[in-house]
Formats: C-alpha cells, sequence, structure tokens
C-alpha cells in the first residue's frame, strides 16, 4: 500500500540550501520512497531556539513504509550530514521531521502524528501551503493557521 506523507526539512548550519537539495535527494533514493512534490526554500528565525537563520522546505513523499521505519531513515540520513544532539533545539546541519502520514494520528515517545508543533509554525506551514494548499489539520486550515503566524519572520528564497 502506497502511503502520502509530508516531511518538513530545516539546516542553520553549514551550507544550508545544499544540505537541503542532497537531503531531498537522498531521501528520494530511499527504497520504497519517491519524493513527489518539493517546496520553495524559506529563510526564517529560530523559533524557541538560538543560532543562525534556517532554511526550510517541506516535502511530499509516496512510500510504502511505515511511519516508525521512514522516521528511522530520516534520522540515518540527518546522522549522514552531521546532525548532532547536544542538546534540546540545538542548531543543526539537518532536521527532518515527518509532518503527516496520511491521516494517521499517533503518540509514542518516538513519534507523534500530526507533528504536534506544526501548526505553531510558519517555517512549516508557509512551505506546506505551497505543496498541500487544501491541508486541514485539527486546529484549523492551513491558511488560518498561517495568519495566526504572521509575527514569525519568514521569507521566501526560491521559486
Amino acid at each position: 500500500m502506497t502511503h502520502i506523507a509530508y516531511v518538513g526539512l530545516g539546516a542553520n548550519l553549514g551550507d544550508r540550501q545544499n544540505t537541503l537539495h542532497d537531503a531531498i535527494s537522498d531521501i528520494n533514493a530511499l527504497e520504497n520512497t519517491d519524493v513527489t512534490r518539493v517546496s520553495p526554500f524559506y529563510r526564517s528565525a529560530p523559533v524557541d531556539a538560538g543560532g543562525p537563520e534556517y532554511i526550510n522546505a517541506v516535502i511530499q513523499l509516496a512510500t510504502t513504509v511505515t511511519p516508525q521505519l521512514l522516521l528511522e531513515r530520516l534520522q540515518e540520513i540527518e546522522h549522514q550530514h552531521g546532525r548532532q544532539r547536544p542538546y534540546k533545539n540545538a542548531p543543526r546541519t539537518l532536521d527532518l521531521d515527518i509532518l503527516l502520514f496520511d491521516n494517521i494520528c499517533c503518540n509514542t515517545p518516538f513519534l507523534t502524528l500530526p507533528h504536534p508543533r506544526m501548526h505553531e509554525r510558519a517555517f512549516v506551514l508557509r512551505p506546506l501551503a505551497d505543496i498541500f494548499p487544501a491541508c486541514h489539520l485539527i486546529q484549523g486550515s492551513i491558511q488560518d493557521l498561517i495568519a495566526q503566524c504572521e509575527h514569525q519572520a519568514i521569507k521566501r528564497i526560491s521559486p
């Protein structure tokens, strides 16, 4: 069975844009997983963290793997790109978050779906709206949620 998933990408250390391009290629190379849509890239200030500005994007995937296996594979890609976790919300070379996976809702120690804070973050909502404008979360429509995040600095940097 093929599933549709949305993954948020972010980086605020190193060559951020190239890292995101490379990560998208790495994800597309995963067995039983194809990247089907890629949002424009955005520049955003860190939220609840310090460090340099982030470059963010969202991709849509078609995959036959489980959410848990997808998470494991994404974490392997983060590690390959030098991701370290010295403390909560530390600056990072690459951050990959499963935002949505079909209509699955789950809350385990390792994975919560939908992503628990995505409705509060312009750096997730704006690129997600570019590739999934009909998205509706329990908290409201994506357009309404974006309006609630107007105070968060974000700028589109690629078409």
